[in-house]
C-alpha cells in the first residue's frame, strides 16, 4: 500500500485509520440524531449548535495538552485513556434525558478527542518515515471521512431500526474494542514491537524517550514557526465544521427530506472527502520526490485546494436545485480534503522532535474554528431561516486562507532555530 510492506508498520497504520474512522463516527452521530433528539429534547437550532459548540471548547483546550501529554508519556498511554472516555461519553448520549446533560456529555467527549489527534501525530512520528508522511496522514484521516461518510446511513439504520439511544450504545460497543486491540498492540517505540522487521526499522527515524526532554519544549519558538499553519487550518477549520455538524440537519430541514434522504445525500458528499484525503497525501508525497521541496509539497497543494473550495461553494449560496447543491457541496469537500495529508504533515516536518505538541497547536487553530461556526450557522438559520447563507462567511475564510498559506515554512524546523545547547537528544537542526 504506498510503498508500506506487510509488517508492524502497516499494522500500526491500520490501527490508526481504525482510530480515525471511530474519532469521526463518535464525534458526528449527534448531526444525524439531532432531529429526533431535538425533538424529544425541545432544542432549538440555537440550541442545537450550541451543543456542538460546547464539543469544540473542550476539544480545543485539550488540543496542546494532549499533544504534550503524548510526548511526555507516549501516544500508547494517551489514546488508551481518550479511548476509554469514548466509551462513556458515547453511551452516556444515550442516556440523557435534558440539554443540560446532552452539553455535559458533548463537553466531555470533546476532552477525549482533543488529545486524540496530536497523540496520533506524534505516533505516525515514530513509525512513519519522512518521505511517506503526507500519504500516512492522508490515509489515516480519510478513514475519518469515511466515518463521516458512513454515519448516517448507519445511524439512520439503527435508529430505524431501534431508537436513537440504541444508535449510541452500539457505537459505544464497537469504540470498547478497538481500545483494548490498541492497548495490547501497539508500541511506542517501534523497536520494542515483537513483530517489527529489520527492514522495516532501517527505515524509520531514530526514536528517543521524550519524558526527560518535553518539560524543555520551547514553546514560543514552537509557537512562532507553527502558528502561520494554525491560522490555515483556522481557515480550513470554518468550513470543515460546518459540514461535520449541520450537513445532515442542513438537508433535512433546508431541503425536507426524510432521514432515509437524508442520509444518501450527506454520505455522497462525505465520500467525496474520504478520495480528497488519500489523494492530498499521495499528491504531496509526490511533488515532494519530485522536487525535494517540502514548501511545494505541502503548501502549494493546500493553496490549490483552497481555491477550489471557495470556487465550489459559490454556487451554493445561489442556487436551490437539491441535485446540484449537492454537487458543488461534494466537489467543494473534496477540495478542502486535499488539506489534510499535506497540513498533518507539516507539524511533523517543523518540529520532528515536538511532533505532539506541533499538532496539536495546529489542530486547535481548527478547533477554534469549531466553537464559533457552527454556533453561528444555528443562530443565523434561526434569525433568517436561509440555510445557504452561513456558507458566504465560508468563502470569506477561505480566501484569508490562501492568502495565510505565503506565511508557511515547512522546510524550516524549530531545531533549526535553536542553539546547540538547547536541542533535545538526537535532534538534527
Amino acid at each position: 500500500m504506498f510503498g508500506y510492506r506487510r509488517g508492524a508498520s502497516l499494522n500500526t497504520l491500520l490501527m490508526l485509520c481504525a482510530m480515525s474512522f471511530l474519532l469521526y463516527v463518535d464525534r458526528v452521530n449527534l448531526s444525524t440524531a439531532a432531529g429526533p433528539m431535538m425533538r424529544e429534547l425541545g432544542m432549538s437550532n440555537t440550541q442545537l449548535g450550541t451543543v456542538f459548540a460546547v464539543f469544540a471548547y473542550s476539544y480545543a483546550m485539550f488540543q496542546v495538552i494532549g499533544g504534550w501529554f503524548a510526548d511526555r508519556w507516549g501516544s500508547r498511554l494517551t489514546l488508551l485513556m481518550c479511548g476509554t472516555l469514548w466509551v462513556v461519553t458515547t453511551a452516556g448520549t444515550g442516556l440523557v434525558t435534558s440539554f443540560a446533560a446532552l452539553l455535559a456529555m458533548r463537553f466531555v467527549l470533546g476532552i477525549a478527542e482533543g488529545a486524540t489527534l496530536p497523540a496520533s501525530g506524534r505516533a505516525l512520528a515514530n513509525w512513519t518515515p519522512k518521505a511517506r508522511r503526507g500519504f500516512a496522514q492522508g490515509v489515516a484521516h480519510s478513514f475519518s471521512r469515511f466515518g463521516n461518510a458512513i454515519t448516517p446511513p448507519l445511524m439512520a439504520f439503527l435508529m430505524l431500526m431501534f431508537s436513537w439511544r440504541f444508535a449510541f450504545f452500539a457505537l459505544s460497543g464497537v469504540t470498547a474494542v478497538w481500545v483494548l486491540v490498541w492497548w495490547f498492540y501497539f508500541r511506542d517505540d517501534p523497536r520494542t514491537h515483537r513483530g517489527i522487521t529489520a527492514a522495516e526499522i532501517e527505515k524509520l527515524p531514530p526514536y528517543e524517550s521524550r519524558r526527560s526532554e518535553v518539560a524543555g519544549i520551547p514553546w514560543w519558538p514552537l509557537i512562532r514557526r507553527i502558528a502561520p499553519t494554525m491560522l490555515v487550518y483556522f481557515c480550513y477549520g470554518w468550513t470543515g465544521w460546518l459540514f461535520f455538524t449541520w450537513l445532515p440537519t442542513f438537508f433535512m430541514h433546508g431541503y425536507n427530506l426524510d432521514i432515509r434522504s437524508t442520509a444518501i445525500f450527506s454520505s455522497a458528499v462525505f465520500f467525496s472527502g474520504v478520495v480528497g484525503d488519500t489523494l492530498g497525501g499521495v499528491i504531496s508525497d509526490w511533488i515532494l520526490r519530485r522536487t525535494g521541496s517540502i514548501e511545494a509539497a505541502r503548501r502549494n497543494v493546500i493553496l490549490v485546494s483552497f481555491i477550489g473550495a471557495l470556487v465550489a461553494l459559490v454556487p451554493v449560496v445561489f442556487i436551490h436545485n437539491l441535485t446540484l447543491v449537492t454537487c458543488c457541496l461534494s466537489v467543494a469537500f473534496f477540495m478542502l480534503e486535499l488539506t489534510i495529508g499535506p497540513i498533518w504533515a507539516v507539524p511533523i516536518d517543523v518540529a520532528p522532535s515536538y511532533a505532539g505538541s506541533a499538532s496539536g497547536f495546529v489542530n486547535a487553530g481548527s478547533a477554534i474554528a469549531g466553537i464559533i461556526s457552527p454556533f453561528l450557522f444555528g443562530i443565523i438559520i434561526d434569525l433568517t431561516g436561509n440555510w445557504t447563507l452561513p456558507f458566504v462567511g465560508s468563502i470569506a475564510l477561505l480566501l484569508l486562507g490562501c492568502a495565510a498559506t505565503f506565511w508557511m515554512k515547512p522546510q524550516r524546523t524549530v531545531e533549526s532555530t535553536l542553539p546547540t545547547a538547547l536541542l533535545p537528544a538526537g535532534a538534527v537542526p
